[in-house]
């Protein structure tokens, strides 16, 4: 059973993407952290995931991201369907995804890249509960 206390992490950005930096140091980020506590990673670009967290340190239990915007463009129907042109980019773009016992969420943020202005694609603000099991 995990402690009741939980760690917080983060890294500069890290990218699987050669378009941006792999600023990123989750050797010097992890260190010294509790591995039997809940441990969150703030991490910018959410294919440092797939491309190193899942792989390499599966003590974090979930990361939290953004960078996507939702592209700022899609269809949302609740419950029934959910896509952007950036789901070509990035599988992983906006909410909550599991692997094994991992998990990343996925902000769509508040801002815009270029066109200010969203179709389809609201902000948003997420407030998490993290419960002991």
């Amino acid at each position: 059973m995990k402690s009741t206390y939980f760690n917080v992490v983060g890294v500069e950005n890290y990218s699987a993407s050669p378009r941006f930096p792999k600023y990123g140091d989750m050797v010097k980020a992890t260190e010294g952290m509790k591995r039997d506590t809940f441990n969150v990673l703030l991490s910018h670009d959410p294919s440092h995931w797939d491309d190193q967290v899942n792989k390499d340190y599966p003590e974090i239990d979930l990361t939290l991201s953004g960078h996507t915007h939702g592209f700022q463009f899609g269809v949302e129907i609740p419950g029934f369907m959910k896509w952007s042109p950036i789901q070509y980019v990035y599988p992983r773009w906006a909410g909550l995804y599991e692997k094994a016992t991992q998990y990343l969420y996925v902000n769509r943020g508040l801002g815009y890249l270029g066109y200010p202005g969203r179709v389809g694609i609201l902000p948003e603000i997420t407030l998490l509960t993290l419960e002991q099991s």
